[in-house]
C-alpha cells in the first residue's frame, strides 16, 4: 500500500498536493474530498444510502488531523469533520477523479440537482429507518 511522503493544503487553489512513494503525486480537489468523505454522514448506512453532496465548491479544509500512521482527519470550513481518509483512499480519489468527477455528475443529473445548490437543511435526527 503507498504511503505518502509528503501532503501539502494549498488554501488559495483548494487542493490537497500529495506524493506518495511510489512516485505518484496527485492534487486533489477539496471539493472532491468533502463529496467522496468516507464518513456515515457522506456514506450512509448501506448501499443506496448516500447522501449527494452539493454546494461544496468553495469548501475549504481549515484543519488536516493526523491518525496514526494510515489516514489523516480533514475538517472542512462546512464544519464536517467526521471522514477518516486513509493512504489508500486518497491514492484512490487521486488516481480516479476523472471517473469520480464524471460518476458525480452523473449522480447530479440523476438527482435533477446542481453543483452549487445548497444542501436541504439538517432534519433532527440523520439515521431515518424505512
Amino acid at each position: 500500500m503507498p504511503a505518502p511522503t509528503e501532503i501539502t493544503v494549498h488554501q488559495q487553489s483548494r487542493v490537497l498536493e500529495i506524493a506518495f512513494d511510489d512516485g505518484t503525486r496527485f492534487r486533489i480537489p477539496f471539493e472532491l474530498m468533502r463529496i467522496y468523505s468516507p464518513s456515515a454522514e457522506v456514506k450512509g448506512h448501506g448501499p443506496g444510502q448516500e447522501v449527494l453532496q452539493t454546494g461544496k465548491r468553495d469548501v475549504l479544509i481549515t484543519a488536516l488531523e493526523p491518525i496514526g500512521h494510515y489516514a489523516v482527519r480533514p475538517e472542512f470550513s462546512d464544519g464536517h469533520a467526521s471522514g477518516l481518509f486513509s493512504w489508500d483512499y486518497l491514492h484512490k480519489l487521486g488516481s480516479q477523479q476523472d471517473a469520480l468527477w464524471r460518476d458525480y455528475e452523473a449522480r447530479l443529473a440523476a438527482a435533477g440537482k446542481g453543483r452549487d445548490d445548497a444542501m436541504p437543511g439538517k432534519a433532527g435526527g440523520s439515521c431515518h429507518s424505512h
